[in-house]
């Protein structure tokens, strides 16, 4: 692990001591509601997560609250309960009745899995998974945080439940939640089942065997077919799911506290994200289609899909969504003669544009609700979500509500599914991220924050059909606005341009400024064009950039063309152009910045990972003297390197417009092509000091990447600087790795931008090369 020891780190003032402050605001990752007693009475359950810096772990627990709610559609909260840590629990999810609570927990001593249900009288149910051994670990990913073991147990660590920016305090490479495409915890509508994914049951590693001394015995009845399975290789779903090859779907029936693995899933499909059929009769799930191979699925809704419903009497499976799309987040209404469904197309752009379809149970008809929105109207401006909120369905089984980035906003949008209108219950609102946590009895809990506002809770009465608007929040718990950031939004408009198509050549684009508040102007500025690259920097909270701002730099988060929010036109502008339309767009935000804002051009520096430090190496490349710094996390460098070492080679061939499939191999043409477009190829150009962070176990963008751009910078006596992360993967995730992140990306800015001075006077710079130490 790579940390910083200077002395003085932690001085008030430093990175550091910035960092630690604006990270500990607590982020809701999920809640309930429960109905205390007959009238309108309710229970709040909400659990929470914030980095515990000091022990170097996610420190989560729990909030309980009362509501009550008047003839009049008032609310009133009050807290109900202290506070409490929540220990080792990997998943939750309470009935539909809201009197049991099924708590998925992982054992520390054991490392085994328990499956537990609660209720008012206490623990009704308890099930040791691991002992019986019908399947191997529950997919948990997108789901609970890690329960952080000593390092000498084997006991693994789920993935983090909690949208990946409020996990990630940096922020600056995630831009959208991203759910785990597989976990669920669903229970039946009887309450007396439990279904949830695990990984199919393998055969244990066998220890070395007698015969394979010389002279032993080989025994009789060792099956030859098991010779040699060991080593044999199983494909997995890539990058953040290297655990998950084979899911099952798998049942609890608590009646007799047995266990069973669901059978009637086609061998050529992973399922997922399932969840009773009306009457408990089947079981609804999306599966993926593996054949011929696994292509990685995280933040990639372009994968061949379907919605599935396999009938337990007669284990017949049927596919209800269309056959070459990509489906997923089914959510069935209250009534259970609908279900809604997000629906996308194959192949090209991994995160795009989707429909909202909409099944009619009993006659098997479906039907668009929202389309796919090519050029953003004022009212709405397309889908964008990879989910659905777990309870988005209004009482009447009619109106739905979901959240989905509205151009640099993400908005939450109430949509009557009947006559297909949409309705944006949180535009002009100051706050410009709000995320549903839970929809139940009309009554609606969510977050909702800001670049200078951390994320607060809030509930809501859904008004009846017609009269939604205006929409009252009351705070559950409010988060006052961090003093010293200011931000706004800004529209670039770029000129026509030959390089793009000529239908999309002169799209209108944004970007978030974040300036201090206080200080002598002109600020020095850090550029962010984010990754993805189809992604969006939305006007959420973000601890980094605030700390940032803390520091006396502002902050410019660029959403070039080909961001989501902005239409699929946009999205799709950027194929064939990378590395040309986005830098183009960057610096364009830039410029406009510089002239309307007070910002010191002389102090530039770029901030970025994964597909956003492959636009900001092209800058340093082309402006080989505009920026003074550059700070990047898993950088895209070489693209025909990625070929053989992406856990998504068909985005390589789909980034410069060429057509995909799974039999190809590159040709030397296309090769060329790549690595035209490659910043490798122009790192003779490069002169700006650069600061390398990299995990050695990130599956989407090899390390070799940046290892190699390391060397070339260093061979031509460009100052850098390489962090390798032995245990990080693409998101460089997890408390400790995301504060040491933070902190040597603002000390690299500030060495070579200067310290920002509040008082007019000029900065004082930090003479001499950086430092280069080797890479560990």
């Amino acid at each position: 692990m790579a940390a910083e020891t200077e002395r003085g780190a932690e001085a008030p003032g430093s990175p550091a001591a910035c960092y630690r402050e604006l990270s500990q605001f607590a982020a809701v990752t999920r809640a309930a509601l429960g109905a205390a007693a007959e009238g309108q009475t309710f229970l709040l359950h909400a659990e929470c997560s914030r980095p515990d810096l000091p022990r170097r772990r996610l420190l989560r627990f729990s909030r309980h609250y009362s509501l009550w709610r008047d003839g009049d559609g008032g609310l009133a909260v009050s807290r109900a309960a202290l506070s409490a840590e929540i220990h080792n629990q990997l998943l939750s999810q309470d009935s539909p009745t809201g009197q049991h609570r099924a708590v998925l927990s992982c054992c520390p001593r054991q490392g085994h899995e328990l499956l537990e249900v609660w209720d008012s009288s206490g623990r009704s149910h308890s099930v040791d998974l691991t002992a019986l051994g019908k399947h191997g670990e529950v997919y948990t990913e997108g789901r609970a945080p890690s329960p952080h073991p000593p390092p000498t147990t084997q006991v693994r660590a789920a993935q983090p439940v909690v949208p990946v920016p409020a996990l990630c305090p940096a922020g600056l490479w995630h831009p959208l939640p991203v759910p785990g495409p597989f976990a669920c915890l669903a229970w039946s509508r009887s309450e007396t089942q439990l279904l949830y994914v695990a990984e199919k049951s393998w055969p244990k590693p066998q220890s070395p065997c007698p015969w394979d001394v010389p002279g032993a015995a080989r025994p009789v009845e060792e099956d030859e077919d098991e010779e040699g399975e060991q080593f044999l290789y199983r494909e997995d779903w890539g990058e953040a799911l290297g655990t998950r090859s084979v899911p099952v779907l798998c049942v609890l029936d608590m009646e007799g506290s047995s266990v069973s693995v669901l059978e009637g899933v086609p061998e050529h499909l992973s399922p997922g994200q399932a969840l009773w059929s009306p009457g408990d009769t089947g079981v609804l799930f999306v599966g993926w289609w593996h054949e011929p191979f696994r292509l990685g699925l995280s933040a990639c809704s372009n994968r061949r899909s379907g919605i599935f419903h396999l009938d337990l009497g007669s284990g017949h499976c049927e596919l209800l969504s269309a056959e070459h799309r990509a489906a997923c987040s089914p959510r069935l209404s209250p009534d259970g003669r609908r279900l809604l469904y997000l629906e996308g197309c194959l192949g090209g752009p991994h995160r795009q544009c989707l429909r909202l379809r909409m099944l009619t149970w009993q006659t098997r008809q479906t039907v668009t609700v929202l389309d796919v929105v090519q050029e953003p109207m004022e009212a709405f401006a397309g889908l964008y979500g990879e989910a659905l909120p777990p309870r988005c369905w209004a009482a009447d089984s009619r109106r739905a509500v979901l959240g989905t980035p509205q151009r640099s906003r993400t908005d939450l949008l109430l949509v009557d599914t009947e006559v297909a209108t949409v309705t944006n219950l949180t535009a002009g609102s100051p706050e410009g991220c709000w995320e549903l946590l839970t929809l139940q009895w009309d009554l609606l809990v969510a977050t909702c924050s800001a670049p200078n506002r951390p994320p607060s809770l809030v509930v809501s009465a859904l008004p009846p059909a017609g009269r939604e608007l205006p929409l009252c929040w009351v705070p559950v718990e409010d988060t006052p606005t961090v003093p010293g950031v200011t931000w706004k939004t800004l529209t670039v408009r770029p000129p026509c341009s030959g390089q793009s198509p000529a239908a999309h050549g002169t799209q209108a684009f944004e970007a978030l400024l974040l300036s201090p508040l206080d200080g002598a102007a002109p600020h020095p500025l850090v550029v962010c064009p984010h990754g993805g690259p189809h992604a969006v920097f939305d006007a959420r909270w973000r601890p980094s950039m605030a700390a940032l701002c803390r520091l006396g730099f502002a902050v410019l988060l660029v959403n070039y063309r080909g961001s989501l929010g902005f239409g699929q036109a946009s999205i799709s502008s950027l194929l064939s152009c990378v590395g040309v339309q986005d830098v183009e767009d960057t610096q364009l935000a830039v410029e406009q910045a510089l002239r309307s804002e007070p910002l010191d051009p002389h102090r530039l520096a770029l901030l970025a990972g994964s597909h956003g430090a492959f636009i900001a190496l092209h800058l340093l490349a082309r402006e080989p003297e505009r920026y003074q710094a550059c700070a990047l996390r898993s950088p895209v460098s070489n693209l025909p390197a990625l070929l053989g070492t992406s856990d998504i080679p068909d985005w390589r061939y789909t980034s410069l417009g060429l057509p995909y499939s799974f039999e190809r191999v590159p040709r030397a043409e296309e090769v060329a092509a790549m690595l035209q477009r490659s910043p490798i190829a122009q790192a003779a150009q490069v002169r700006t000091p650069v600061l390398l962070c990299v995990g050695a176990r990130d599956r989407r963008v090899s390390p070799t990447q940046a290892l190699e751009l390391y060397r070339v910078l260093r061979a031509r006596g460009v100052p850098a600087r390489l962090l390798w992360y032995p245990e990080g993967g693409h998101a460089l995730a997890g408390v400790e790795t995301e504060a040491d992140v933070f902190r040597n990306c603002a000390r690299w800015l500030l060495r070579h931008l200067g310290q920002p001075r509040r008082d007019g006077t000029a900065p004082c710079t930090h003479g001499g090369p950086a430092a280069v130490p080797a890479p560990r």
